[in-house]
């Protein structure tokens, strides 16, 4: 294991590399995954000119260009350690929660996207692997939720209807309601709320019928032929990665 000296002596590079070694340092033992060695490494890269460059090529170590690899299993207990420590920002929780969701989605996303055919990419053990790794450490962060903050909270909700329970289906509805009454349909976080929840309803019918309006509205869409299922995952990313765009004004909601 790496001492804090350790840790102290290494460079920093981009200050969101030494958040990042801090809490992996604290929070994973040896052997930790293989992408940790970015964080600890005796060198840093000269490309990692600031945290946007570094976390570029660290987020695509874990989930390559939307690809599940041999390694992006293992990537998620990473993940998932960063989204449950305060010393990350809530923007970078969000992001990391986000990448969760498109690990535990990378199938369903694409047979969306590539009905009737399939991505030349797939790997569906690798896929498999990945999305059981990301249900296996979901509970832990849903059980957060009371403390995050509001935006971390809608990245959240996705994990939650992407891997529904008796207990936390239900829960989605006065957990969201915050935000139904603050942000309008029409809006993208009032839109990616309300998709939420008719998602958790598991009405199969009212879930095609939100994904036909959406889609049509505002977002790119998917075959009609497709499942439902994979449809609803497409149209739900997108909405997410749309409401991460709008982090900085909603990150204080109450």
């Amino acid at each position: 294991m790496t001492r804090n000296s350790d840790r102290n002596d290494l460079p920093d590079g981009p200050p969101i590399r030494r958040v990042f070694r801090e809490v992996i340092g604290d929070r994973l033992t040896d052997p930790r995954p293989p992408q940790a060695a970015m964080l600890f490494q005796s060198s840093v890269d000269p490309f990692w000119t600031d945290d946007r460059f570094f976390l570029a090529d660290f987020y695509s170590e874990i989930l390559h260009q939307d690809t599940c690899l041999p390694y992006t299993a293992d990537g998620v207990p990473l993940l998932a350690a960063l989204a449950i420590d305060d010393r990350v920002p809530p923007q970078q929780r969000f992001r990391v929660i986000s990448l969760l969701f498109d690990i535990a989605t990378v199938t369903d996303r694409h047979v969306a996207e590539y009905w009737p055919g399939t991505t030349p990419y797939a790997d569906p053990g690798n896929e498999n692997q990945a999305r059981e790794a990301v249900r296996s450490c979901t509970p832990d962060l849903l059980a957060r939720w009371a403390s995050e903050r509001p935006a971390v909270r809608l990245a959240l909700a996705a994990l939650a209807v992407v891997f529904p329970t008796a207990r936390t289906l239900p829960a989605l509805t006065p957990r969201l309601e915050c935000f139904v009454g603050q942000h309008p349909q029409g809006t993208d976080i009032g839109d990616y709320v309300r998709f939420v929840l008719v998602l958790a309803a598991g009405d199969s019918a009212r879930t095609l019928t939100a994904v036909e309006s959406l889609t049509t509205a505002a977002w790119a869409g998917t075959p009609r032929a497709a499942p439902t299922s994979a449809r609803s995952a497409h149209l739900l990313g997108q909405m997410l990665n749309r409401v991460g765009m709008e982090l900085r004004p909603f990150s204080q909601t109450s």
